[in-house]
């Protein structure tokens, strides 16, 4: 779902400052108004349309490091046509492939935000680097994305790493409240990544099947960047 945006502001904010309290490094470079997406977004991903809620976060003058949990950063915005290849892994969404755009970039996952239809502004994860299709929603919305971490440093399972140079999230799974599948963290347990899978339309046959899915998508993701490059 699409957050109202002083919603989204004010979750922003919570998170910065408790990521800060806790020792990471961030100053406050103040707010940017939200701007516009680069006339490209709208031909690589096939939409008419980018919300304000996302060239709002994208506006935000955050500094080059790794701020979000498990050394994660903010994706700029994409280019070219290469930027679907980060997509090359959502396989069985129960929106096309293509209406999503890599955000979230973590060592071995990747978080996408829906960019169009009923699911728009829903926060999507995938693994990267596995024979695991582990398709699955992470949040209903940015919003609920940021409390979800905001809530993890609050609780002492997100935490400064010794150096205070990234924050590292553990154990989320003990903590009432809090959705593992929020967190960078894999694996997954099976039984919450199904029951989740199952819960936000994942295709479960095809996330079953796999590697058939995953070359025709592979195929899908060649033909949209030769149009592209046209």
């Amino acid at each position: 779902m699409l957050d109202d945006l002083h919603v989204l502001r004010d979750a922003v904010r919570a998170y910065r400052a408790a990521a800060t309290a806790a020792g990471l490094d961030w100053p406050d470079q103040g707010e940017a108004p939200a701007g516009r997406p680069p006339d490209q977004v709208l031909r690589i991903f096939g939409v008419d349309h980018v919300a304000e809620q996302l060239t709002w976060l994208q506006a935000q003058r955050w500094p080059e490091q790794r701020l979000l949990p498990n050394a994660g950063w903010r994706m700029p915005w994409p280019e070219d046509g290469d930027a679907l290849d980060y997509l090359s892994l959502s396989i069985g969404t129960p929106f096309p492939w293509r209406w999503q755009l890599p955000l979230f970039h973590f060592d071995f996952l990747l978080y996408t935000f829906v960019l169009a239809g009923e699911r728009e502004g829903e926060i999507w994860r995938y693994e990267i680097g596995t024979d695991v299709w582990q398709t699955v929603r992470a949040a209903t919305s940015l919003a609920v994305l940021f409390d979800q971490w905001t809530r993890g440093i609050a609780a002492g399972v997100v935490r400064c790493d010794e150096q205070n140079t990234w924050l590292l999230a553990e154990d989320v799974d003990r903590v009432p409240g809090l959705d593992p599948l929020a967190f960078p963290e894999a694996p997954v347990e099976e039984t919450l990544l199904r029951t989740r899978q199952r819960e936000c339309g994942v295709d479960l046959a095809v996330v079953e099947e796999g590697f058939p899915h995953h070359e025709e998508l592979l195929d899908a993701i060649d033909v949209a960047k030769a149009s592209l490059a046209a």
